[in-house]
Order: C-alpha cells, then structure tokens, then sequence
C-alpha cells in the first residue's frame, strides 16, 4: 500500500495523446474556507528535480478563480493556494475542467471535466478505502506497540502486508481495464522503479496500454526502462564496461571475469555499502582461491573519499570508479539505489542479483562448493 499515491509528482508530457475536441481548456474552481479576496492561485508543474516552475496565476473572487489556455498534450500540474501548504493534483486536457475543494482539505478536491481527470479520479476513489484501513493499521500499532501487545501487533502486521497485496492488486487490475489513462502509466511507472513486480508482468502490462500511451514521452521511458532490467536480468548475458581504477588505469569487465564474479555497487558515502563490506571481505578470503573475482564499482564523487574507504574497509579485489556519482555504468545496469550487485558464472552471465548478508555466502558457496 505504501506510496501509492507516490507517483503523483512525475511530470508527464505526453505527445500524440488524444485532447478533447474543444479549442483549449478553461479551468474552473471553487474554494470554501476562509480566503481573502485577491488570494493569489497559481497553476504549476514541476521539472525533474521535483522544483516548482512558475506558471499562470489567477485571483480569488468571491471564492472562485478560474484559468485558460491551450494544452497541445495533456500534462499533469499542480495548483497551488497562496498560504496553503498543499495543491491539488489536475491533468490540463483541452476541455471544461470544473474542481471543488476546501481551502483546509485539498487533497480531497474533486477534479471533473474531461476523460484524463475523471480516470484519475477513478483510480483515487478505488484506493481510498484501502489507504484509510492503511492509516487506522498504522495507529493501531502504535498502540500495540506502546501496550507492548505482541499478539496484536503480529495480528496487525499480518492485515499490513494482506493490504499491500489487495493494493498492488487493485493497481494492476485498474491498468488492466483502463489502458488509454494517463494515469495507469504513471502507476506503472512506479512500480518500475520500486520493482514491486516481475519486469516480465510489467513488460506484459505496458504493451496492454494504449498506443498513445506507448509512444508518449512516459511510455517510452518505461520501455526503455524495460529493456534496461531485461538486459540484467538473470540469465542475461551481463554487460561489458570499463572505468578508471584507483591508479588511473581502465580495466574491463571482461578482464577479471572468474569462475564466478561479484559486480558490486557501492560508495564511500552509502552506510549500507559500508556495512555490507565486512561480509564481502570474509566471502573473498574464504573463495578468492577457488576462483572468485570480485568488481567494486564505486558511484563516489570525490576520488579521495573512494580510495581511503577501499583502504579502511580492507577491501583488496579490484575496483573502477568514474567518479561521477549513479553514471553511465549505473545506468546501464538499471542501477538506482546501491548497494547492489550481480553474481556472474564463468561466461559473464547473471545468475543472481543484490545478494547480501548469508544469502551471497550460501549462493558463491553453491557455485564454488
């Protein structure tokens, strides 16, 4: 269940998707709540960086605003009160779109208008029952917690994890039946990046999407994206590159492979990393002779803070570092949280990934008994 709603920031810009027939769209709005006459409103979006970009900007009179334009591609904006630490979430479409809100609760506007507004709205209703059990859960086992009532906090953790399944369900089930939505790529999106299901059962989700969707700017992300994780799945074929080492020479991949070879992505900054790296040294010195190799691949900025925590942290297989933080190298394993790391037989394929702790002891222990 846990961040469902999350996707609502990424900005989506989606070329070729279909608008309403009207010249334009006019958005309509209506406040309760105290608000003074000539409170500013303004529609944003925001860039990459999740920064606010300045947009239009319209005055409350008699608690209205209102707003017009021309949307040559449906996009995702925000509007924003002045004085009101929240906004309300509406895809600019070319049509009528009318919202409703309470200056004190706009995060339960109601959007209406057109098809992208109304498919949102959808989905926000399908999840609303299950985001408030989610909540009511969270206060129950603070309670449970407090009382130290081991029963009903495994009860409650229990109903916790049945609720992310009913989510995760209802989520893959809205996509399913609502594939020229705005919406559903954006949920796909997520679950993309929080790899909350197979990539074969995303794969098979996006090409259920409408055409339009595909082809967008989010679409071909999210495909690409696709081709990223299937080109390091398990079973693939791991893919060569090269980098500097500490002493300034590149080293391959290819180089180093070993009977078996562990591609680790780490940094001098990640503490995980850090306290994952007394395990990696004791599964080197243990298999090393029996044909482990081992590839730290550092995502540092700084060359100095990569060289002295390879020295602190005792870890002496070989390393490479662009020193350009989550790089090319990253990218081109799909790589966007660390630590991570992919297990290689002796012809460089993967046949396990982010193994850590007595898990990647036991998985080199079986492919080196």
């Amino acid at each position: 269940m846990k961040g469902i709603l999350r996707v609502l920031p990424v900005l989506l810009l989606f070329a070729g998707c279909s608008a309403e027939t009207k010249s334009g769209y006019e958005i309509t709005g209506s406040i309760a709540g105290p608000l003074e006459e000539g409170t500013q409103v303004f529609l944003r979006k925001s860039d990459e960086n999740m920064r606010a970009i300045p947009g239009d900007t319209a005055l409350i009179s008699n608690g209205t605003f209102s707003f017009s334009g021309d949307a040559e591609i449906p996009e995702l904006r925000y509007i924003f009160i002045e004085g009101v630490n929240a906004g309300i979430p509406v895809f600019v479409e070319n049509g009528s779109i009318n919202i409703t809100a309470h200056r004190d609760s706009l995060g339960r506007a109601g959007v209406e208008g057109t098809p992208q507004n109304a498919y949102y709205s959808d989905f926000v209703e399908g999840t609303r029952q299950l985001m408030d059990r989610r909540n009511a859960i969270n206060s129950e086992m603070q309670v449970a917690m407090q009382s130290r009532d081991t029963a009903n906090m495994n009860a409650l953790r229990d109903e916790f994890f049945e609720l992310q399944g009913s989510a995760l369900d209802y989520e893959k089930t809205f996509i399913a039946e609502h594939p020229d939505a705005l919406i559903s790529a954006m949920v796909l999106s997520r679950m993309l990046q929080s790899q909350s299901l197979p990539n074969a059962e995303i794969a098979s989700l996006f090409k259920g999407l409408d055409e339009s969707i595909q082809v967008s700017p989010l679409g071909a992300n999210i495909n690409s994206q696709i081709s990223s994780q299937e080109r390091t799945s398990v079973g693939a074929q791991a893919p060569d590159f090269s980098a500097p080492t500490p002493s300034g020479e590149v080293l391959a991949l290819n180089d180093i492979l070993g009977k078996v070879t562990l591609v680790d992505f780490w940094a001098a900054w990640c503490r995980p990393c850090r306290a994952e790296n007394p395990n990696i040294v004791k599964v080197y010195e243990k298999y090393k002779d029996k044909g482990l190799s081992i590839l730290g691949v550092s995502l540092d900025r700084n060359a100095a803070d990569w060289i002295n925590a390879i020295e602190q942290d005792g870890l002496t297989w070989h390393h490479v570092s662009n020193v350009r933080y989550f790089d090319e190298i990253a990218e081109l394993y799909n790589v966007r949280a660390i630590p991570a790391s992919f297990i290689l037989d002796e012809n460089g394929v993967i046949v396990a990934k982010n193994l850590r702790g007595e898990s990647l002891e036991a998985k080199i222990a079986e492919l080196l008994p």
